[in-house]
């Protein structure tokens, strides 16, 4: 392991919107896997975060122990707010990744605090709580703890098979109350994953962590995020991808077709330009209204993915506001809208 006081660092010190926070450490770790990123370790003045437009979300709350994200995946949303910290959004992202360190004693603090009143918390919702960078830091198990003896509800999203780690943990949340855990797959081809999401475990070995978790009697969901126009929306593709989907025993599938807000369609169009150069055209027209597909376009990859769910035995499923449990497939479901990036 190498490591570096940032203030000692050439050139950290005009990095004024990442090192204006209570910065402890910046450090890269010479071992498989972490190799080529760098860890900003702060000591965050918040944790959890409300999200903007709440109404149209299944959710109001949000924790985020990290900030970038080493899953690399080209189209992450979340790539935006990186420039905030004057960190870029490209390969920065995926490389410069802020650790909360003091994440789970700041939860449990709020979580005592007289003015919180056990409302739903979701996780996964901008950054991957379940990265790499978990695997070292393992901020995850003294969350995870800390909603448990408090009996808040809480979701998580992840690309991650890490959260099996903390299986026993969810196991014991989930008896004292509601836990809501959801997988991102949207789609099984090798070839798309390799480029695409070179950072995260295999589509098939998140599906494995999805009939683990069945297994051991915490229900998960699965995000069929994203659905790739012209790359993976093909009719043989979305059936073999709902098919495994079924097959891991997931509870529901909803699928979210890809959309480009400003920092991630940069660095996607740029990508697109490598690897599928005969497309630029296409999703320029297809994206020319802004960051989502038209709506005739979503509807039908919907459908087509709800008609396959019904044809192989699980349903969609929503996100309920206040519990973050599945609810009646007919209810409208919110808009994609990204949580603010919680303040350091």
């Amino acid at each position: 392991m190498r490591w570096d006081n940032p203030a000692e660092r050439p050139g950290t010190a005009g990095n004024g919107a990442l090192f204006a926070a209570d910065a402890v450490t910046t450090r890269t770790f010479d071992a498989p896997g972490f190799r080529g990123i760098t860890f900003h370790e702060v000591r965050a003045r918040s944790i959890v975060n409300r999200v903007p437009g709440a109404s149209r979300m299944p959710f109001e709350w949000t924790v985020n122990p990290y900030r970038g994200c080493s899953h690399a995946c080209v189209y992450c949303f979340a790539r935006k707010a990186h420039s905030r910290l004057d960190l870029d959004t490209g390969l920065g992202f995926d490389s410069q990744i802020v650790v909360k360190v003091n994440a789970p004693e700041l939860l449990r603090d709020h979580l005592s605090s007289g003015r919180w009143h056990g409302a739903h918390l979701a996780m996964g919702t901008n950054v991957d709580c379940y990265q790499r960078a978990e695997g070292r830091y393992r901020l995850m198990p003294g969350i995870l703890a800390a909603l448990r003896d408090h009996a808040n509800p809480f979701s998580i999203l992840t690309k991650g098979t890490l959260i099996l780690r903390d299986l026993e943990l969810l196991r014991q949340a989930s008896e004292v109350t509601d836990v809501g855990v959801c997988v991102s797959v949207g789609f099984v081809d090798d070839g798309l994953w390799r480029t695409l999401e070179p950072g995260t475990p295999s589509p098939l070995h998140r599906l494995d962590t999805v009939r683990a978790l069945s297994g051991a009697g915490i229900g998960c969901d699965v995000l069929m995020a994203p659905v790739v126009p012209f790359l993976g929306d093909h009719p043989d593709q979305l059936r073999a991808t709902v098919r495994a989907i079924a097959a891991a025993g997931a509870t529901s599938v909803t699928p979210l077709v890809l959309h480009l807000r400003p920092g991630a369609r940069e660095w996607y169009m740029h990508w697109l330009a490598g690897h599928h150069p005969h497309l630029v055209r296409r999703y320029e027209r297809l994206y020319a209204e802004g960051p989502y597909a038209p709506r005739w376009y979503q509807r039908r990859v919907t459908r087509h993915v709800h008609e396959l769910a019904a044809e192989f035995g699980i349903g969609p499923s929503y996100r309920d506001t206040d519990r973050g449990l599945p609810v009646r497939k007919d209810r409208r479901p919110p808009l994609d809208v990204p949580a603010r990036p919680a303040p350091f």
